[in-house]
């Protein structure tokens, strides 16, 4: 019975739309709050809610450009804000010029 609450709940935050941002480099190498070391050139990101190790596909909607993440850390903490993303990340859907953009996340597991 447990397993299939836990199944609906997932599949209710399964999709959200919001804006994400990206970590400044002065957080490079501190720990997460999974425990691991943040790494600006690995794919991952920081939600406030989704688990840890849930992988995540980030889409730009005005570009059409994604990429797939792992989530081991919270924040981000600003209002509207739903995701904040590692450099690497930021870089492969061009935000970095920007420094935030709108994006749908869907998680894949």
């Amino acid at each position: 019975m447990i397993l299939g609450t836990q199944a609906v709940m997932a599949h209710e935050a399964e999709t959200q739309k919001g804006i994400a941002s990206f970590y400044h480099d002065k957080f490079h190498g501190r720990t997460t709050a999974s425990g691991e070391p943040f790494d600006q050139n690995q794919l991952t990101a920081a939600h406030p809610d989704l688990p840890f190790g849930t992988e995540v596909v980030v889409t730009r909607p005005d570009s059409g450009r994604e990429v797939t993440v792992v989530i081991n850390d919270r924040g981000p903490f600003v209002k509207g804000r739903i995701i904040d993303l590692s450099k690497r990340a930021a870089r492969e859907l061009g935000i970095l010029n920007r420094g935030l953009a709108p994006v749908i996340i869907t998680a894949i597991n």
